[in-house]
């Protein structure tokens, strides 16, 4: 990778990389504190590709450069829960946060870490900050979060109404879509279930969950034939995942 070629990584591209968080981070605005920092770039890069330890290496080297870069505590904070190391994580999200504290990615994603981890109310605040925020160009994502954190707080209905938000603003997000499916599924509405995971696919790949709703929604329908192919497929692409342990003790499809 050519040092000139580093450089044209233009700060939007960076943020984009930064915020990727299970496809539910936000850009919110977010720009790199240097766009000439080499290390955090490559750290993101690297981060982006799953070779975690030369991220982290990078990542490590922007923050001794700078330790007040905050997109590098954001990007290390993200490497951090990939790792398991979920006190680290905090720790460089709350110095995040500390250092930009309007940063909408930074609330994102440390809304949505919170939520994750059981501290709903104050990752609640967050998210709504971030997913009410006209300056937010991707308000989806954050509204997203907030559905799901809605949805551990036992919250199903205002949930829904979050992920409703979401597709509203834009119709192809595939974690929205995904979550209507479910949402779906759950209140008996098989048909609107099938058109979620129909526009999901649009966009995005199966998972064991979308493969295990769609095989169960296409029973409830009466279409054994289409529940057989999506039990078959879920086996055979997911075969560890717990949706294959569930699905492969049902004889009945």
């Amino acid at each position: 990778m050519q040092l000139e070629q580093l450089k044209k990584v233009n700060r939007l591209a960076l943020a984009l990389l930064v915020a990727t968080v299970g496809a539910c981070g936000s850009t919110g605005g977010t720009q790199s504190d240097n766009p000439d920092d080499i290390h955090l770039q490559l750290g993101v890069r690297y981060l982006s590709m799953n070779k975690l330890e030369l991220a982290r290496e990078n990542l490590l080297l922007a923050l001794k450069e700078n330790s007040s870069n905050a997109q590098a505590h954001n990007a290390l904070a993200f490497l951090y829960e990939k790792l398991n190391q979920f006190d680290q994580a905090k720790e460089h999200y709350e110095t995040a946060l500390d250092l930009k504290p309007n940063d909408l990615s930074v609330k994102n994603n440390f809304g949505r870490f919170l939520c994750e981890h059981g501290e709903l109310e104050e990752g609640m605040a967050l998210l709504s900050e971030t997913s009410s925020n006209p300056l937010n160009d991707k308000q989806w994502m954050a509204l997203t979060n907030a559905g799901r954190c809605q949805l551990s707080k036992g919250q199903k209905q205002l949930a829904e109404n979050y992920f409703k938000q979401a597709l509203q603003l834009n119709n192809a997000y595939a974690p929205a879509l995904s979550e209507m499916q479910k949402i779906a599924y759950q209140n008996g509405d098989f048909w609107a279930a099938k058109g979620y995971l129909q526009r999901y696919l649009g966009v995005a790949d199966h998972t064991a969950e979308t493969l295990w709703f769609a095989a169960h929604a296409e029973r409830a329908l009466g279409n054994k034939e289409l529940a057989n192919e999506y039990k078959k497929l879920l086996l055979e692409k997911f075969p560890l995942s717990n949706e294959a342990k569930k699905i492969g003790g049902v004889k009945d499809f």
